[in-house]
């Protein structure tokens, strides 16, 4: 075989190259301190990177989800807290009212301070985010979840936050479920006096004596008066809607709760008159709507009823009516928070496990793209001299001749 000198040239100059090649992309790994330069370097590493980085961006879009999620539960938080503490202050204050030594100014003046604070359950019920978006209007965050008169102005879709990628969270609770509800599941009855009662008798506490014959408060009751003693009661099964046929009843001297049927019973003071009526109604079949109790308690409390036995106890009748529903929503509204705390629980813990993911993340990611220096300081030195080595070797070639050899 015949061997050109061109041929010698080229192939050392080629030798050279590719020493000062393999150099430079270690210069380059070393610079970057990434094992791979091109995808070239290593394809199987470079897909697994790929999908990995994936996975890492998802997780931080979760994880950002989630800070958006806490933030608008917080909101929700602060505004039921600050709702809590006026229902509380509402229901002291109905306790003062119906303890019969104010007097009708002074009811009055009642009056104005439940005005004050309906308006301010009004502005705790849209309550906005930080991005001016209403917390209680469902999915129409734009639109203030209820108007002057305390109708609901929202919809019935709660805004989910995916949080992970198997779990959506919702970040805020609908105004209805809040303001316009009983507690879910609740057992305790409401009672009410009809328009034109005319006796002095007051429902005060209608409970269920035998839950085995009303174990789920599924009837309610309308009470109508024959005579001061007598009565009669038509029951209804809110699971059905049908009522039964009236069923009567007489008052016991002296009597203090009157017998409804079914296991309930409900408790009265006072004298009834022939042609009095009031109704008891289980809670968990009956909205308990916030401002309408208070608007009802605004107007009862500006109307004068001293001196008017009949007109003191439609009064009564309606605190009592009002306290109880007052009373079933501060419970919801309290239910509805633990719901939130739970959800603020639950964001912690996929926080804490979205660290993790995102550590182990960052390890594998390490694995595969991460330069070991030592390796690699080891090839440069390889390197540097191979590269000496063919440049030396190039010398030498360039340098024979026929005199040379024959020296």
């Amino acid at each position: 075989m015949r061997i050109s000198s061109s041929l010698m040239f080229q192939t050392g100059l080629n030798t050279i190259n590719l020493q000062q090649s393999d150099l430079m992309h270690l210069y380059q790994q070393i610079g970057t301190g990434q094992r791979m330069v091109t995808p070239a370097d290593d394809p199987l590493a470079a897909a697994q990177t790929i999908n990995l980085s994936q996975s890492q961006a998802q997780n931080v879009r979760y994880g950002e989800n989630r800070a958006v999620a806490t933030r608008n539960l917080s909101t929700e938080e602060d505004a039921l807290n600050s709702l809590t503490l006026l229902l509380q202050d509402v229901r002291t204050r109905l306790v003062e009212a119906g303890n019969g030594t104010m007097s009708d100014a002074d009811r009055q003046t009642l009056a104005n301070v439940l005005q004050r604070a309906r308006d301010t359950a009004l502005g705790i019920a849209n309550t906005t985010d930080g991005n001016g978006q209403y917390v209680f209007s469902g999915s129409l965050g734009s639109t203030p979840a209820f108007a002057d008169n305390g109708s609901y102005n929202g919809d019935r879709l709660q805004r989910l936050i995916q949080a992970d990628a198997t779990r959506q969270i919702a970040g805020s609770d609908i105004g209805s479920d809040i303001f316009l509800r009983s507690q879910p599941g609740t057992l305790a009855y409401a009672s009410a006096a009809g328009v034109g009662n005319s006796g002095s008798a007051v429902m005060t506490g209608p409970y269920v004596s035998d839950r085995a014959q009303n174990p789920d408060a599924r009837y309610s009751y309308e009470i109508s008066f024959t005579s001061p003693t007598n009565y009669t009661v038509v029951v209804t099964d809110e699971s059905t809607g049908v009522p039964a046929a009236p069923v009567g009843y007489t008052l016991a001297p002296g009597a203090t709760e009157m017998d409804l049927g079914n296991g309930t019973k409900v408790q009265f003071t006072g004298a009834p008159v022939a042609g009095d009526t009031f109704s008891v109604d289980p809670l968990r079949h009956k909205d308990a709507d916030v401002f309408q109790a208070l608007d009802q308690l605004i107007v009862a409390l500006n109307d004068p009823s001293q001196g008017s036995e009949a007109a003191t106890a439609n009064l009564h009748n309606i605190l009592n009516n009002s306290m109880q529903q007052l009373a079933s929503s501060y419970d919801n509204i309290l239910t509805v928070r633990s719901s939130i705390g739970a959800r603020m629980n639950e964001l912690d813990a996929l926080n804490d496990s979205g660290a993790q993911r995102n550590l182990g993340f960052r390890k594998a990611l390490s694995g595969l793209e991460d330069l070991d220096y030592y390796q690699a300081t080891t090839q440069l030195s390889l390197r540097k001299i191979a590269l000496e080595g063919a440049g030396l070797a190039f010398q030498t070639i360039q340098g024979l001749s026929l005199f040379n050899l024959g020296r």
